[in-house]
């Protein structure tokens, strides 16, 4: 019975139920003494993760354990999370509201972190597994040649599966790898993946932080000032986006520290605005 529960919160969690996305996290975070609340709030998770000392909230560990643990769920509708960290205080049910009032008074720090999917084929298997796991009291009424069978069958199915999408993804890539010959013949130049946004490779970097993220900044204040199109607009959301991370990277013995706290929210309300044009 124990382990039914357990899988039934990892399948909620999966499919974006925020209740069971919090429990999840509660357990595999119970050894370090944080807690975690959240909310869904214009399309990105909002999560608060609270503990008694800030030692027990650093930064670098907790982001990637949350990553870790969110992208094992890999829960539906769910690509961005918004990290919010603080000691812990008295229940408020208004926290969400409290943090975005005065979140330099209220936070010890905040991150953004998009979610990586798992390919294809690996998410057919988990939603073909949670399908099959809807039927597991069924083996109980059973005699165990016909849960033998049943087991066979699935097994059968998933084999299958597996087997289509590595057909399916190799024809696709013979496919793409003809018309990525086609054109290049054509054109007669041959075709390389852009590894990054091309604004990016036009900003100066000389390793502070801080002017970094106001050249970002400048350059999001004045693609917001053209933008038209939905993409446009999730490239400015993008740019506002990294001002606000590269902001709050800035260290606290940094002379426009106190500066730098109040444009990360700034900047992250610019993101939010942006990606409310792109729908």
């Amino acid at each position: 019975m124990i382990v039914n529960a357990i899988n039934d919160i990892y399948k909620q969690a999966h499919q974006g139920s925020v209740a069971a996305i919090i429990q999840v996290l509660n357990d595999k975070l119970s050894d370090t003494g944080v807690r975690t609340r959240a909310i869904f709030a214009n399309g990105v998770l909002q999560l608060l993760c609270e503990a008694a000392t800030p030692a027990q909230l650093d930064r670098a560990i907790l982001t990637e354990r949350v990553r870790k643990i969110l992208e094992s769920i890999s829960p539906r509708n769910v690509r961005r999370v918004n990290i919010n960290s603080r000691i812990v205080r008295e229940q408020q049910l208004l926290w969400f509201e409290e943090i975005n009032r005065d979140p330099d008074g209220q936070l010890l720090w905040a991150e953004e972190i998009a979610l990586r999917r798992p390919n294809f084929v690996r998410g057919m298997i988990q939603d073909l597994r949670e399908t099959f796991s809807d039927r597991d009291d069924l083996p109980k009424t059973l005699s165990p040649q016909a849960v033998r069978e049943k087991r066979q069958f699935t097994k059968g199915i998933l084999g299958g599966v597996v087997i289509s999408g590595a057909i399916l993804f190799a024809g696709w890539g013979v496919y793409s790898w003809n018309q990525g010959k086609l054109f290049a013949g054509e054109n007669g130049e041959s075709v390389s993946p852009t590894t990054q946004p091309q604004w990016k490779s036009t900003i100066k970097q000389d390793g502070d932080s801080f002017a970094t993220a106001v050249r970002v900044a400048e350059r999001a204040a004045k693609s917001s000032k053209e933008a038209k199109t939905p993409a446009q607009w999730q490239q400015v959301a993008e740019m506002w986006g990294t001002a606000s991370r590269l902001m709050s990277e800035v260290p606290n013995n940094h002379p426009r520290a106190d500066v730098a706290k109040n444009r990360t929210q700034a900047y992250r309300k610019n993101q939010e605005i942006a990606l409310g044009n792109v729908k």
